[in-house]
């Protein structure tokens, strides 16, 4: 008695007619779909990774704004602090000085120097003694409290 022949491992016979249908695990030609898609997708990729990259290199470059405005904003804002940071000798206005006083640094020639620093007194709570006529309290950026003293010109 012969066993009959085992199918288990064949494809079965596709009806005339119908397109042949690879076997499973065979590699498959890409569809037409499927390149326009992944082109049409590192298309949208790259514009956006170029939009991205020129906004980078135009923030850091543009001496119009970006980065460079940033800067000269902050160099700009740190002068002007520092023209509110008398040293012992120059002359200053100060403006409100019956509220919250804040000196301006002059020339001491100009019709508008009104004081001249004597001394600076470091801690806080610190008093001008007699010899001054005006005294201001101030706490610096880092938390460093001072007596600015002046006398009148």
């Amino acid at each position: 008695m012969s066993t009959p022949p085992s199918y288990q491992n064949q494809h079965p016979q596709q009806p005339y007619g119908q397109p042949q249908q690879p076997p499973p695990g065979a590699p498959q030609r890409p569809r037409q779909g499927n390149v326009l898609q992944l082109l049409l997708t590192m298309v949208i990729f790259l514009a956006i990774v170029g939009g991205v990259g020129y906004w980078v290199y135009d923030y850091n470059t543009d001496p119009n704004g970006g980065q460079a405005k940033k800067e000269a904003e902050a160099v700009a804002q740190y002068e002007e602090d520092k023209t509110h940071e008398p040293e012992v000798g120059d002359c200053v206005k100060v403006q409100d000085p019956q509220g919250e006083p804040v000196p301006t640094i002059v020339d001491c020639g100009s019709v508008e120097a009104q004081y001249k620093t004597g001394e600076i007194l470091p801690g806080e709570g610190m008093k001008c003694g007699p010899k001054f006529d005006y005294g201001i309290q101030r706490t610096a950026s880092r938390g460093f409290d001072y007596t600015m003293c002046f006398n009148k010109l």
